[in-house]
This record gives C-alpha cells, sequence and structure tokens, in this order.
C-alpha cells in the first residue's frame, strides 16, 4: 500500500548514510523508513524534498517494498536527468537502465523505462507524476473519511460491527494506492488508543492475519515491539499468529520483533540526557 495531515514530521536527523539504511531495509524484506526504528517513508518525502541525497533516491527507487514510495522516487531522479544536456546523461541512463533491470516494484521498473524511452522528457515526467497523484490523491481522501468513522466509534456513536465494515472497506479501497506508511501508522494508532474497545483491536489483529506476508509482518510486528502496547492484546496477537501462521512465518515475524525492539534501544541510548 505499495501516506493525518498528509506528511508526518521527520523524528530525528537521518543516519548518516541513508542509501545504507534503505538498502538493508530491502534486504531484511521491509518498508523503507527514515531512521532505524523510526516512521516509514512516503511518497512526500521523495516529492517534497524531504530525502535530498540522490544516492539515497536511487537506492529508494530499487529497493522500495511500497509501489507509491518506488515511483515517487524515480521522478527526482527523471528530473535531475532532464536538466543535463544530452551528452551529460549518460550515468543517469545507466541507473534508469539498473532500476529498470533490478527493482523490486514492477511499477517503478516500467517507470524506468517510459523515462528512458522519452529521454527524459518534462512531458514524460509530469505525465508520471500525475499518474502518481491520481492514485495517491483518491487514496488520501478516502483515509480522511475513514479517519471521522474512527471518531465516530471513539465517541461510541456507530456500532463496533459498522466500523469493522468500514475499515474493511477502506482497506480493499486503498490497497496499492494508499503509502504503506499512512496505513500502517493508521493502524499502529488504532491498536494504541485506549478510545477503541480491545474487541474491535482483537477483530482487526483477525483480519490483518489474512494479509499478504510482508504487511502482515510489517503491522503484527509494530505492535508487538510497541513499548506501550496493551499486554492483552499483544497476548492475544501472539495467540492468533500462532493458530493461523506457520512455523517459518512465526520466527520471520519474532525476529523481525526483536530487530524492531534493537532498533528502539538504540535510539534510546541515543537520546540527549
Amino acid at each position: 500500500m505499495d501516506s493525518r495531515q498528509p506528511s508526518p514530521a521527520v523524528g530525528p536527523a537521518q543516519p548518516r548514510d541513508l542509501a545504507t539504511h534503505f538498502m538493508e531495509c530491502g534486504a531484511l524484506n521491509t518498508n523503507l523508513t527514515l531512521a532505524p526504528g523510526e516512521r516509514m517513508v512516503i511518497t512526500d518525502d521523495f516529492l517534497g524534498g524531504q530525502v535530498a541525497d540522490l544516492t539515497a533516491i536511487s537506492m529508494a527507487a530499487i529497493v522500495a517494498r511500497d509501489g507509491m514510495v518506488a515511483k515517487a522516487a524515480i521522478l527526482p531522479l527523471g528530473l535531475a536527468a532532464s536538466r543535463l544536456k544530452a551528452s551529460e546523461r549518460v550515468k543517469y541512463e545507466r541507473l534508469f537502465a539498473l532500476i529498470e533491470e533490478t527493482a523490486f516494484d514492477s511499477g517503478a521498473r516500467e517507470s524506468a523505462e517510459a523515462l528512458i524511452h522519452a529521454k527524459f522528457r518534462d512531458n514524460q515526467i509530469k505525465d508520471l507524476a500525475a499518474e502518481l497523484g491520481g492514485t495517491v490523491g483518491p487514496a488520501r481522501q478516502r483515509y480522511k473519511a475513514f479517519l471521522d468513522v474512527v471518531k465516530l466509534l471513539a465517541e461510541r456513536k456507530i456500532s463496533e460491527a459498522l466500523f469493522l465494515d468500514e475499515f474493511m472497506d477502506f482497506t480493499r479501497t486503498v490497497a496499492g494506492k494508499l503509502d504503506f506508511g499512512i496505513y500502517s501508522m493508521c493502524l499502529d494508532r488504532l491498536f494504541a488508543s485506549e478510545r477503541i474497545p480491545l474487541l474491535v483491536k482483537a477483530s482487526l489483529l483477525r483480519e490483518i492475519c489474512k494479509y499478504p506476508p510482508l504487511i502482515r509482518k510489517e503491522l503484527i510486528t509494530n505492535l508487538l515491539a510497541a513499548p506501550k502496547a496493551d499486554e492483552e492484546l499483544v497476548r492475544y496477537a501472539r495467540e492468533e499468529a500462532a493458530n493461523v501462521l506457520t512455523r517459518e512465518q512465526l520466527t520471520e515475524i519474532f525476529l523481525f520483533t526483536t530487530l524492531k525492539r534493537a532498533w528502539a534501544a538504540q535510539k534510546e541510548r541515543l537520546r540527549p540526557v
């Protein structure tokens, strides 16, 4: 899902070598983060210039598991190439050929191929930007509408069953169109909110266990690694996962939860006193 205000604030300073960090995220089969243990990258980070290092942007285009993020990373690279004379674009042509051949996301590969064939013309870059905006924009509007439903549930103005129906419709509507970082943050806040009934959270967990492996792993480990997670909810999450997942899937979730906790502990040690 493959981005509240649309973009959350960036936390601590980014790692000195963000490109290496993105590569490690890809190798771990996880979505990109702006810093170990921090929030996930969304399209705005590339389109709005929050990530300005072209090496890191290039790595994001190749290894991002979130299709929206991978395609967003293509755009600043295309703009940089378009500003050069044809004779000076050799390095970018090689880079885009590499993205076309090796990017994890098929949409990023197709976008790279289109820009190569268009010789990085401005109109092609604008078309790609419009395509991305036309996908992400409506998904974010749907997300904002869902937040109103969350508020109604917290105020006990709608039933839990109606809320769950709305959640599943929201998920189906934005699948592959909303930045996964925003969707993930939404679920994290639902699980952390004291105003959301525990039975609703348990029902959400049962739905998450049916999700594709990468998304399921991200969302469940976010809950298990959360320092202030409700103990009863965490216990239920472990039981539910044990009932429906394979031994290998459970092992991966255990290892990834351990890694997220280590990231959080490292962040805490580095926090100024």
